[in-house]
C-alpha cells in the first residue's frame, strides 16, 4: 500500500523567479495520471476530434507540465468509436473494442501533435504494436520518458478487449506510480444525482472507494475502481472545461470531488 506522495525528484522547468512573479505554483503531485475522454477532444461535435478543442487542453497541459509535474494521459475513443455500444447492436464485442483501441490512438497522436506545437516533448505509447505509429507501451521506457520531462499519452488500451479506458488508466497509474489520477468530465465532480436533471442534487466533495463502489455511483468502473482502491491512487473527478482547473488540481485546491481513503 502506497501513500500520495510529492517526494519523487526529477528535474524543475520553472525558474525561481518567475514563480516569485506568478505566485506560489508548488505542486501537490509530482506524477500524474490525466485520463481524458474520447468525447471531450469531440468538444461540441457528434463525432470526429475539434483541433481548436486539442490545442485548448494541450495548452492546460503545457501550464502544467511548467510547473515541473510529470504527466502522463490516457484518452478514450468515444468520439470516434464505442465497441460496448456497437455490441449492444449485434457487433462482435472483441472486434469493436479493438476497433475502440484504434480510435484511442488516432486521439493520442492528435494530442501528441498539439503539445509538440507549444514546445512540449510528447510520445505515445501503444498496447498494441504499430512501429510506424508510435512507441510500444513498455512501463520503464514510460516512466524515464516521465523522468526526462516528456509527456507519455498511452493509447490503445491495456491491449485486450472487455477493458475499459478507465480500467486503463487505473492500470497504468499503478505501473509509473502516479500519485493521483485526474479524471477529466464535463461536469465539477460527483453527485448525489444528475444535477441537469435534479435541482436537489448535491456535490459529494469526498469519497471513500467502497462507498463509490457499494452505493454504484459512476466515478469508474469497478474494475479501476478496485485496482486504486488496493494500490492507494486517489482519483479527482473535476470540470476540465473551467480553464486552468487542472493547475488548481495540481496545486491541491479542492475543486472537483476526491476519491481516496477516508482519514
Amino acid at each position: 500500500m502506497r501513500a500520495p506522495t510529492a517526494t519523487r525528484a526529477f528535474p524543475r522547468r520553472q525558474p525561481a523567479a518567475a514563480d516569485a512573479l506568478m505566485g506560489d505554483r508548488t505542486p501537490k503531485y509530482n506524477r500524474i495520471l490525466l485520463k481524458l475522454s474520447g468525447e471531450a477532444l469531440g468538444g461540441k461535435r457528434d463525432y470526429g476530434i475539434d483541433l481548436a478543442v486539442v490545442q485548448t487542453i494541450a495548452g492546460q497541459v503545457k501550464r502544467v507540465h511548467e510547473m515541473g509535474v510529470q504527466i502522463a494521459l490516457v484518452v478514450g475513443g468515444g468520439n470516434i468509436f464505442r465497441g460496448l455500444a456497437a455490441s449492444e447492436k449485434g457487433f462482435d464485442r472483441a472486434t469493436g473494442d479493438y476497433m475502440g483501441m484504434l480510435a484511442t490512438v488516432i486521439n493520442s497522436l492528435a494530442l501528441q501533435d498539439a503539445l509538440e506545437r507549444t514546445g512540449i516533448p510528447a510520445r505515445t505509447m501503444t498496447a498494441i504494436q504499430m512501429p510506424q505509429v508510435a512507441e510500444p507501451y513498455i512501463r520503464r521506457r514510460a516512466v524515464r520518458h516521465l523522468e526526462k520531462g516528456r509527456v507519455v499519452i498511452l493509447a490503445a488500451g491495456t491491449g485486450n478487449p472487455y477493458f475499459t479506458t478507465d480500467t486503463t488508466a487505473a492500470l497504468r497509474a499503478v505501473e509509473i506510480e502516479a500519485d493521483v489520477i485526474l479524471k477529466a468530465t464535463k461536469v465539477d465532480g460527483v453527485y448525489t444525482a444528475d444535477p441537469k436533471l435534479d435541482p436537489k442534487a448535491v456535490k459529494l466533495e469526498h469519497l471513500d472507494y467502497l462507498e463509490v463502489l457499494n452505493r454504484g455511483i459512476e466515478v469508474m468502473d469497478n474494475t479501476a475502481l478496485t485496482l486504486c482502491m488496493d494500490n492507494n491512487v486517489p482519483i479527482v473527478v473535476f470540470n476540465l472545461l473551467e480553464p486552468g482547473n487542472i493547475e488548481r488540481v495540481v496545486q491541491g485546491e479542492e475543486i472537483g470531488t476526491l476519491v481516496g481513503a477516508m482519514g
